[in-house]
């Protein structure tokens, strides 16, 4: 074969290993951001960690002298098994060995880096027998850049909606070990014991072939360790990865691992966070929830006559798909999604109210805030000042806003810091909370130009409150009253920072 057409190959590879490398990198980072949370510091460190050892892979490639294409062969064979099989290897971990998944991650990602930081060095050096040095710097890096951007772009949009992250994995492992078949075509005249490499190149894309097959079984051991009771569905999209269990406690679910209602007692979180708002409005005409896209909100919305539209905001369409669609979840908000009364708009609640023409129609007697806890800082920007200032031009002079938030025994501090920042936009906060059994004590906050006023009656059929019983949510022990707090802002984030510290006191007894 002529230089050319070799040279072409190489320049391919190289395309291929670059998107794989990267591929690598964000499964990695995508991983550790679902099940350690605080998506930024995930990134930051996995990112970081990454490129050190890419660094130090490059600087081990001066030891490579002779022999390249077989240690390029070889190379490709092992970031192929260990790169392709790292987000199946950190699944299993964290549902057999949790303690072993830190340290396992960052030494994957150590392995993974320095393999793929030797790649394109032993390319280069590869290629400079045919082609001059500044065309050579010029075309690998385009090549790799190319690689880079291709897969920056599939990876959220096409490969995890499409294949989850263990079979993403598995099939850029399977293109490692393509590259390392067509390398040793390329240079089968000048490596030794060509068929003991042959082997090795099969015995790995046989190994990816038979985990690629397997993914779902590999997927369904994790999960159903990881979560115990018997998993009725599961997905990924761009946002989160979806699960529904079945077990003692009815049906459950999960939001990146962690859980967002039970069915056993979810009536007692939605009774709390939906009535005491919409009673006390009086007739409340115009709804919006943002967030709560399982529809178990819009579902105690729908018990006031005088509810003429109800505006759900929910991120993710697989969840208002699912719960729209399931027979058996779709029975659990009692096909609340499918009602005449409902529009649905998939998109960022931030985006949504910033883009509103905030006009006479677009203001609402009460706003159903129930988004998840403010794990990382793309959750906790919905909960800054700048939010609640958006959410304020949304409410009708007489309208109530009620938002989760989080438990104010065991995250006192995060709780009050919610209702300070609330309070510096110019709304009252009126916190109160409830005992829900899957999840302790639980805290909420009304927000309101006027001061709330507790309702005289509710609607007939809860299970939960009553008139009665009411008012005893407004009262705080003393090991919930409040403590100062600072604003939580955009430029600051101290609500997510506030929030891991104390969760994690919790998480480590």
């Amino acid at each position: 074969m002529g230089a050319r057409p070799v040279e072409i190959a190489l320049l391919a590879s190289v395309f291929v290993i670059a998107a794989c490398g990267l591929v690598y990198e964000l499964t990695a980072a995508a991983l550790s951001s679902y099940l350690l949370g605080d998506s930024v510091l995930q990134f930051s460190t996995i990112i970081g960690t990454y490129l050190f050892a890419m660094g130090v892979g490059s600087w081990l490639s001066r030891y490579f002298e002779r022999q390249l294409p077989a240690h390029f062969l070889r190379i490709e064979l092992l970031v192929a098994l260990v790169g392709g099989t790292l987000p199946a290897i950190l699944f299993l971990a964290n549902a057999w060995v949790p303690g072993a998944f830190r340290p396992l991650l960052y030494g994957l990602v150590m392995v993974v880096g320095a393999l793929v930081g030797l790649e394109i060095p032993l390319v280069m050096r590869i290629l400079k027998r045919n082609v001059q040095l500044k065309d050579l710097v010029s075309q690998v890096l385009t090549f790799d850049y190319l690689g880079a951007l291709a897969v920056s772009i599939a990876f959220p949009l096409l490969l995890v909606p499409q294949l989850g992250m263990i079979r993403t994995g598995l099939l850029f492992g399977f293109m490692n070990a393509a590259v390392a078949l067509w390398a040793l075509w390329l240079f089968r005249h000048e490596l030794r014991r060509v068929g003991v490499h042959a082997l090795a190149c099969l015995l790995t894309l046989a190994a990816i072939g038979a985990a690629f097959a397997g993914a779902e079984r590999i997927t369904t051991v994790a999960e159903d360790k990881f979560y115990q009771d018997r998993i009725v569905f599961s997905a990924s999209s761009p946002y989160q990865r979806i699960v529904v269990t079945r077990g003692q406690l009815g049906h459950r679910l999960f939001l990146n691992g962690n859980l967002q209602f039970a069915e056993r007692d979810e009536y007692r979180y939605h009774e709390a966070l939906v009535h005491p708002v919409m009673a006390a409005q009086g007739a409340p005409k115009k709804v919006a929830v943002l967030g709560g896209g399982d529809g178990m909100a819009v579902r105690e919305i729908l018990k006031y006559p005088s509810v003429e539209q109800v505006t759900l905001v929910e991120l993710d369409p697989n969840m208002t798909t699912l719960f729209s669609t399931h027979e058996t979840l779709s029975a659990l908000n009692g096909g609340a999604l499918k009602s005449p009364k409902l529009k649905i708009v998939n998109t960022d609640a931030f985006q949504w109210l910033q883009q509103g023409r905030l006009g006479a129609d677009d203001t609402f007697d009460v706003i159903v805030v129930d988004f998840p806890d403010p794990t990382n800082f793309a959750i906790g920007k919905l909960y800054t000042s700048a939010f609640y200032a958006l959410l304020e031009k949304r409410l009708s002079a007489s309208g109530y806003a009620v938002i989760q938030t989080t438990s104010p025994l065991v995250a006192r501090r995060s709780f009050w810091t919610v209702a300070t920042t609330i309070e510096s936009v110019g709304l009252l906060a009126t916190p109160y909370h409830a005992h829900v059994p899957s999840f302790g004590e639980w805290g909420f906050i009304i927000a309101s130009r006027r001061p709330y006023r507790q309702p005289d009656a509710l609607p007939d059929g809860l299970r939960f409150l009553t008139a009665k019983t009411l008012p005893l949510l407004f009262d705080f022990p003393k090991d919930m009253a409040r403590v100062p707090t600072e604003v939580n802002r955009l430029s600051n984030q101290v609500l997510v920072t506030t929030y891991e510290q104390e969760w994690g006191k919790v998480v480590a007894h």
